[in-house]
């Protein structure tokens, strides 16, 4: 049976995942990180992460699968952004070098 407080849980989580994917996408289209902030992402990621932990020990229920997926959008775009970032340094130390 499906509590009250499960159901604004996964309403809560399906709010804070619906940026994500829109996030990974700008990601992807301007390859370009500037302006994200990967402590936020990281925070995020690790709050996310715990919402997993308090899931699986003490209050396992389908919201689960909810903090899971969020982690793993936010990981997603960390990961591009730190890609995007290392591919810009390169062609910026290329550039100097060939100067």
């Amino acid at each position: 049976m499906i509590m009250g407080s499960e159901i604004f849980e996964a309403i809560m989580m399906l709010c804070f995942g619906f940026s994500w994917p829109f996030a990974i996408l700008k990601t992807i289209r301007v390859k370009n990180p500037a302006g994200k902030s990967y402590l936020f992402m990281s925070l995020v990621i690790v709050g996310y992460l715990a919402g997993c932990c308090h899931k699986i020990f003490y209050d396992w229920d389908f919201v689960f699968y909810f903090y899971l997926l969020n982690t793993l959008l936010v990981a997603t775009d960390l990961v591009l952004c730190l890609y995007y970032q290392n591919r810009l340094n390169r062609a910026a130390k290329n550039q100097s070098e060939t100067k």
